[in-house]
Formats: C-alpha cells, sequence, structure tokens
C-alpha cells in the first residue's frame, strides 16, 4: 500500500517523510487472523461517509459482540443498531467510500478498516477491504461497558442545528475523547481516534474548535486527507448516557509553533469551522464507566 500525496507532504512537512517510507507495509488490504480474533468480540465502531454536498460525517454504530463480522479475508459486514437521525446509509447511497475505526475501550486496542461499502437489503453494510491496519494505544482513555438495565429503549430526541449550544460547548470542554471522520477522493474515507486530558479540546465560539495533534504513528492518515479536502466529521459520545453529538465542518491545520504553547504536548493544532450539527439523545443502550487516563496524555505537569 502506497501513501497518497497529502499524507506524503504532511510526512515531509512533519520531518518523518524517511521514518514514513518503513511503515506503509503495516497497511494491508487482508484482514489478517489476528483482526478476525480482534473483530469477534466487539461492541462499537466509528464510520466516516460523505453525504451529497462533500460533507463528511462521523458516525456511532453498534451492535451485539461481533457485529462486525468476517466473511472473507477481504469483506466485513457491519450489522449495526441504526439510528435514524444518523446520514450514515443516506450518504453511503451516494458515495460507497467508508472509512471503519472498530475500537476496544477497556483494552485500548483499534482497527481501522477502510474501503468499498454495499448496502444488503435488510441493512447491513458489507465493505470490501482496501486498508486494514491496527494502531497503538496511545491516548485511549480505558472504560469498561456496562449493560443496560432498562426494559425499554428510551425515546431517541433528535436536534439539528447550525450552532453549539451551552450544553454542546460543556459536553465538548469536558472531553476526553473525541472520534474524527476524513475524506480524500482518491484514497476514501478514514475514522480516526483523538483522546487526552478534559479541555484538550477547546470551544473558541459557537462554531468554532481547536484541539491538538499529539505526536502519533508518523503515518498521517487523518491530517494527509485534510491537506487534500479540509472536510471533516467529529462525533462526541456521552459515554455515560448514551447520547451523541455529530459535527461537520472544514478544518485547518496550524504548524506555527507560537500558537502550540497553550497545549501540552501539541505538535500542530487543528481548528473546526462547524457547518451543521445532530445531536441525538439515548442514541445507543450501551453505556461505559470510566478506568483510567491513556499514560500517554500529554500534560503541563511532565
Amino acid at each position: 500500500m502506497q501513501f497518497h500525496a497529502g499524507e506524503i507532504a504532511v510526512q515531509a512537512q512533519a520531518g518523518v517523510r524517511e521514518e514514513a517510507k518503513t511503515l506503509h507495509h503495516l497497511i494491508s488490504n487482508l484482514i489478517k487472523p489476528a483482526a478476525q480474533i480482534f473483530l469477534s468480540t466487539q461492541q462499537l465502531a466509528i464510520a466516516s461517509t460523505v453525504d451529497t454536498n462533500g460533507r463528511v460525517w462521523a458516525s456511532l454504530l453498534t451492535g451485539e459482540p461481533g457485529f462486525v463480522k468476517v466473511l472473507n479475508q477481504q469483506t466485513v459486514q457491519v450489522d449495526a443498531i441504526s439510528v435514524p437521525s444518523d446520514p450514515l446509509h443516506h450518504n453511503l447511497h451516494g458515495n460507497n467510500q467508508i472509512g471503519l475505526l472498530v475500537i476496544d475501550l477497556t483494552n485500548r486496542k483499534r482497527l481501522r478498516l477502510n474501503g468499498q461499502a454495499e448496502i444488503q437489503p435488510q441493512r447491513q453494510i458489507n465493505i470490501t477491504i482496501e486498508q486494514a491496519f491496527f494502531n497503538c494505544p496511545k491516548y485511549i482513555q480505558a472504560r469498561h461497558l456496562e449493560l443496560e438495565t432498562t426494559e425499554s429503549s428510551p425515546e431517541l430526541q433528535i436536534l439539528i442545528a447550525q450552532t453549539l449550544s451551552t450544553t454542546h460547548q460543556n459536553l465538548i470542554a469536558q472531553a476526553d475523547t473525541f472520534f474524527i471522520g476524513s475524506y480524500a477522493q482518491k484514497a476514501g474515507a478514514d475514522a480516526s481516534h483523538r483522546g487526552g486530558y478534559p479541555g484538550f479540546v477547546q470551544v473558541l465560539n459557537s462554531n468554532k474548535l481547536v484541539f491538538p495533534d499529539y505526536a502519533g504513528n508518523n503515518m498521517f492518515q487523518t491530517l494527509g486527507n485534510f491537506a487534500v479536502n479540509p472536510q471533516a466529521g467529529l462525533l462526541f459520545i456521552n459515554f455515560t448516557e448514551g447520547h451523541i453529538l455529530q459535527l461537520t465542518g472544514t478544518v485547518k491545520v496550524i504548524w506555527e509553533r507560537e500558537r502550540l504553547t497553550s497545549f501540552a504536548g501539541a505538535q500542530r493544532l487543528v481548528e473546526f469551522d462547524i457547518e451543521q450539527i445532530i445531536e441525538t439523545q439515548n442514541a445507543t443502550l450501551l453505556r461505559w464507566r470510566f478506568g483510567s487516563y491513556s499514560p500517554a496524555n500529554p500534560s503541563f505537569d511532565e
């Protein structure tokens, strides 16, 4: 697998191009045995898709253990619980590229599966894999899945907006985790994870966020996609109540060192301008209990 032009440009600007050249072999178009075993027990995934206006969305997918089922070495089937407010299926009818991040918060493991989707008659999603690879456990806060005890599903409450409410801003300001979707026309969609101590995402105003980009695997799939397409989707999850906040908009990557001083450990900053918001309360019955912060989270106390 080769890196695309945007990834190469960011790798060069970050000064890690030579190191990155040694990493592309880690990306395969096959679902290897370790990935198959991992998928058989997972209940949480994030999907990145593109709507008819070219906007990128990050979507929450949940299901029974193994809801991402391996059909063969190059195909998985996702049988997820659908959220009516989510644009996922509608997006895939117009653009079948999908990025899938399957994540185990308890054990700090994550697998990326990117490829082409085909919606099945019963709304399952078959994905032909073009990229499959594990990521390191950095910046994943440990959380433990708890069983939901309610006998009936709480009623969905959906709000569509263009600006952040005070409640939205408080959720984001307290978040230690969010997920990010990106897209490059020739490379496809990608979903990734971001984590840090609460406050690592700053709300600049009701339409703009800024967050740090920490040292990672030096492949720069997300920032590489941004180098050729600034459209992005963010997903924030209220892990204790099952609510989600989806944002779509555009990003600007900031490299100037003088801008980084207020963010511990920041290698770069990403400014995100919001175009649309979907808030869905009771989006999932799954609940997670906080365990511990990642030991990799940067801190000004270090």
